[in-house]
């Protein structure tokens, strides 16, 4: 069954890119990309809005977000890039490892539908 909020995804990203774009146009925080950065925020949330919450959006969601937030400050002169990219490397680590933890479900794309029967070796046939 296909999610009714996935064909929401296009038209967010589009207004996310034209506000970003806005933003730079108008001068809001010269010197910070808000096209990427905003890209990369609103792809973290859409990761939960599309896929809900699961093994796979627990790592990209928050890891798009945290990039997102980064990005700003780096743009803005408030985080080097030496620090910015481990930043990044540990905090994918601390994201797997929650996806690890049993609560948090598996995604449901990759759970068998319940209506599916398992995979049997085909019939042998005599000629």
């Amino acid at each position: 069954m296909r999610s009714t909020k996935a064909p929401l995804a296009i038209p967010i990203l589009i207004i996310v890119v034209g506000v970003g774009w806005l933003l730079t146009n108008r001068g809001v925080a010269p010197g910070i990309d808000w096209i990427w950065t905003l890209g990369l925020g609103i792809v973290g949330i859409l990761t939960f809005v599309v896929s809900g919450f699961d093994k796979l959006s627990v790592v990209i969601g928050p890891f798009f977000l945290v990039s997102s937030l980064l990005s700003v400050l780096r743009q803005g002169g408030h985080l080097s890039l030496d620090v910015e990219v481990p930043v990044l490397v540990i905090s994918i680590g601390v994201f797997l490892l929650i996806a690890h933890v049993p609560a948090v479900p598996n995604p449901r794309w990759l759970a068998p539908a319940p209506h599916e029967e398992p995979a049997t070796a085909p019939k042998k046939l005599k000629l």
